[in-house]
């Protein structure tokens, strides 16, 4: 009976430390915008942990006691079971909530720029590159961004648009100096819109400088790898998708076409080496990615949101 006491009370053990490195993987990991704690936030997660932390404490000097009762045994293997189901249904609420947060603000964003036809799912399109190209990243790239952050950053890239007049933004030739300024704007526009998000801020400047040029001739003169790395897998992403998109006064162009442009602009403008990993994408990945939005769009086109009533 001792033996089958301190095994039931060894399992406890176990399973209350594996829930706890659980815990914390998950919350490092997944420590997104979406995710992000406030400091009184943090403060019931640690104390989470040290309760976590107090109840292995309490399970090992069970185990040293000498008991003849079972439920000795059974008690605390029983309460670990219940905190590993807890803590993984409170990460399958939080799962839940990052895919409605998600497609929430697709629909908005699709909303949006079904309105306009040089849009026309344009930031959801820079958003599924953008996450492809971060799939097929080195490993050293990645400890430095989170994929949902990266999401955010590239569907909200062009949020700033909505503060810049339609005469300037679909004006089918070349920008005057003074609408260009005024073009120019969009991106310290969405920054200041965003603000209203507070876990926002992380990303803000991945919004903000996804004009900028390698050569350090984009909108704030940042230069090579002073652009944070989010902005330039965002530039790219926002190089292809203007390419291949149709737009009022231009065809869209091939795949083919894209690469070509991508590979001039590699170096002045776009990151050599972003350039180089998203080439060696599957074709049809990247196909797959306009595919998806045209999906994405056709609901707000079959429901006339262009129609003005």
């Amino acid at each position: 009976m001792v033996i089958v006491t301190k095994a039931l009370i060894l399992c406890g053990i176990i399973i209350t430390i594996y829930t706890t490195l659980e815990c914390i993987s998950f919350f490092s990991l997944h420590g997104d915008i979406i995710t992000d704690f406030a400091e009184k936030n943090k403060k019931v997660l640690y104390t989470a942990y040290g309760l976590y932390i107090l109840i292995c404490i309490m399970f090992i000097i069970a185990i040293f006691t000498e008991s003849n009762n079972i439920a000795e045994g059974i008690i605390p293997f029983t309460l670990s079971v219940l905190i590993y189901l807890a803590t993984h249904l409170g990460f399958t609420a939080i799962e839940k909530v990052k895919n409605k947060t998600k497609e929430m603000s697709e629909v908005l964003i699709g909303m949006i720029e079904a309105r306009d036809t040089n849009l026309d799912g344009h930031s959801i399109h820079v958003m599924e590159i953008a996450l492809l190209i971060y799939d097929y990243l080195p490993q050293k790239y990645k400890k430095d961004i989170k994929r949902e952050d990266l999401l955010y950053a590239s569907l909200f890239l062009d949020v700033g648009k909505l503060g810049i007049p339609s005469s300037v933004l679909n004006k089918p030739g070349k920008l005057e100096r003074d609408e260009w300024e005024i073009m120019k704007k969009h991106p310290k526009i969405g920054v200041q819109v965003l603000k209203q998000v507070k876990s926002f801020d992380k990303i803000s400047d991945w919004i903000l400088y996804h004009h900028e040029r390698m050569d350090g001739n984009g909108y704030y003169g940042l230069k090579g790898e002073d652009i944070p790395l989010a902005s330039r897998i965002i530039a790219l992403a926002d190089t292809y998708s203007a390419i291949v998109m149709v737009r009022s006064y231009k065809p869209s162009r091939s795949y083919d076409d894209a690469l070509g442009s991508l590979k001039i602009a590699a170096g002045p403008q776009l990151d050599k080496e972003l350039v180089s990993i998203f080439c060696s994408i599957p074709r049809e990945k990247v196909e797959k990615c306009t595919e998806n939005v045209k999906e994405k769009m056709s609901l707000f086109l079959a429901n006339d949101f262009r129609k003005d009533n």
